[in-house]
């Protein structure tokens, strides 16, 4: 699956290895991603396509946001990513 904006990828590479991450931009081979917390929406990560893994297209308010080029705030991505976290964590027990 081709990423594009808003959506939610886990980096597979370098120390930022594991943490979920939304793409807020792509810039050819790089995208530019914020989780809130450890990298801001004000200071984005750019990292290469190729070191990142597609983990879903949320439809999520957040995701409209970016979609639409609306400010977002940290905490807004924060929260989303955690309802994600929690909504695996839940659906990992069940199986």
């Amino acid at each position: 699956m081709e990423i594009a904006r808003a959506n939610l990828v886990e980096a597979t590479a370098g120390r930022e290895k594991g943490k979920l991450y939304f793409v807020l931009d792509t810039d050819g081979d790089y995208l530019l991603l914020a989780d809130g917390k450890s990298r801001r929406v004000e200071a984005p990560k750019r990292k290469k396509r190729k070191h990142a893994r597609f983990i879903a297209d949320t439809g999520d308010r957040v995701a409209v946001k970016i979609r639409e080029s609306e400010k977002i705030t940290n905490s807004e991505l924060r929260k989303a990513i955690a309802s994600y976290n929690s909504d695996a964590d839940n659906s990992d027990q069940e199986g």
